[in-house]
């Protein structure tokens, strides 16, 4: 699990490009002009699409058939639905995200379920401070309980207003904004909580364990 999916010979170089880009910590220079900058962490740049970066597959999933596990160090492991997650509070929030990759897009617009109304129901013990986020496309992420805390993390299901689409991680994606992206786990299937913290996906190849885009946590 902390190795993450197998990648075939025809994604490594992705692999490559990426884990070779963060070690040398590469940033566009400049954001002059941008009356927005203050919003831009150290080293970005502000976009107006909205890029995808994934590791080269899109999971085909039926919305009907997706479901989300949450298990683990708690005290309600459960298995969610989509019509679960629609009996749960909805919740909206604007808010910028920030790639590793040096992008940023401001105020985007997600509405799903609040990732703190998520931990309510599931009743983490005491012990458990991490997470380790699973999609279906085998990608793993690790963070902090904390993170799952803050006021604008949420389980998406919607991005401006429109259900997210396949190449974005829908039905389902991991949405923490105040993280680089990469910890936004696309597709998500399970989000699994333990006492010890365990890399991830890129963790594993040299990426920061944390990710804040304001300390510029890119590389570890």
């Amino acid at each position: 699990m902390t190795d993450g999916p197998f990648i075939p010979a025809d994604r490594a170089k992705l692999v490559e490009r990426k884990t070779a880009w963060a070690r040398e910590r590469r940033a566009p220079a400049g954001r002059t002009g941008d009356p927005d900058a203050r919003r831009l962490p150290p080293g970005q740049h502000r976009v107006r699409d909205f890029p995808v970066l994934d590791l080269g597959t899109h999971p085909n999933l039926n919305p009907r058939d997706w479901r989300l596990t949450v298990e683990g160090m708690v005290a309600t492991p459960t298995v969610y639905s989509l019509a679960d997650l629609a009996a749960i509070p909805p919740f909206e929030v604007t808010a910028d995200i920030h790639c590793v990759t040096a992008w940023s897009r401001l105020d985007n617009r997600w509405r799903g379920v609040a990732t703190r109304d998520l931990i309510a129901e599931v009743r983490p013990h005491d012990e458990a401070r991490f997470v380790i986020v699973k999609g279906y496309d085998g990608y793993t992420t690790n963070l902090s309980v904390d993170w799952l805390y803050e006021p604008d993390s949420l389980i998406a299901t919607h991005w401006e207003g429109k259900p997210l689409t396949r190449e974005h991680g829908g039905p389902v994606r991991l949405v923490v904004p105040a993280l680089y992206f990469w910890k936004s786990a696309k597709w998500i299937r399970s989000i699994r909580f333990v006492a010890r913290d365990v890399k991830g996906f890129w963790e594993a190849r040299g990426y920061h364990d944390v990710g804040d885009p304001w300390k510029e946590q890119r590389y570890g």
